[in-house]
C-alpha cells in the first residue's frame, strides 16, 4: 500500500531534503479526477459518465457548469459540461495505489510518464485517453468511451522536490 510505503521512507525523505520536522517533508494533499462532456447533450451519456466515474474512484463525482455562453459549440451558461471527483486520505491512497500498479501499466503504448507534466509547484497533472485502462469499468458492452485528467496535488516548494517524491513512491517515469 502507498501509505505504508510513504511511512517507511519518511525518515530517508526528512534526511535527503535536510528537514528537521516530518510535517515539512513533502506528501501528497489531494488527487482530482475530472472529465470534460461538453459535447454530451444527452442527459442519459452524462449519468454514464458519472457513473463510470464514481466506479474508478469509489466516490460521488460533482458535475460542473459552464461558467460562460460559448455559441460556436452551443454551449449555454449553466449546462453541465464536465464532472470532478477531489479524493484525501485513505481513498486517495486507493486511487493512486489502483492508478500506478493497474491502471497505468494497462494503457497502450505507455513509454513512462514525463518529467515536464510536473508544474513549478510541484504538481503532476495526467491525461488518459481511455477509462477503460481501470479494471472496474471493464464491460462488454462499452460504447461511449472517455478520457480523464488525474492531478496529484502535493506539499513540495518546487519541481525538483515533487519528482524525488513521486519517484520514490513508484510513479513509472521516463529515463
Amino acid at each position: 500500500m502507498l501509505k505504508e510505503k510513504y511511512k517507511k521512507l519518511l525518515p530517508e525523505l526528512k534526511k535527503l531534503f535536510d528537514l528537521s520536522n516530518d510535517l515539512a517533508v513533502p506528501k501528497i494533499e489531494k488527487v482530482i479526477v475530472t472529465v470534460g462532456t461538453g459535447s454530451y447533450k444527452d442527459k442519459k451519456k452524462n449519468d454514464v459518465v458519472m457513473e463510470r466515474l464514481a466506479k474508478i474512484t469509489g466516490q460521488k463525482p460533482a458535475s460542473t457548469a459552464a461558467k460562460k455562453s460559448i455559441a460556436t459549440f452551443k454551449l449555454r451558461q449553466g449546462d453541465i459540461s464536465g464532472a470532478k471527483v477531489t479524493l484525501r486520505g485513505e481513498r486517495m491512497y486507493n486511487f493512486l495505489d489502483r492508478l500506478i500498479n493497474v491502471a497505468i501499466p494497462r494503457e497502450r503504448d505507455f513509454r513512462g510518464l514525463k518529467p515536464e507534466s510536473v508544474d513549478e509547484m510541484g504538481n503532476l497533472s495526467i491525461g488518459f485517453k481511455e477509462h477503460t485502462i481501470f479494471p472496474e469499468t471493464a464491460d462488454e458492452d462499452i460504447k461511449d468511451i472517455f478520457s480523464f485528467g488525474v492531478t496529484i496535488c502535493t506539499t513540495a516548494c518546487n519541481r525538483n522536490q515533487a519528482l524525488i517524491l513521486f519517484n520514490v513512491l513508484g510513479f513509472p517515469f521516463k529515463k
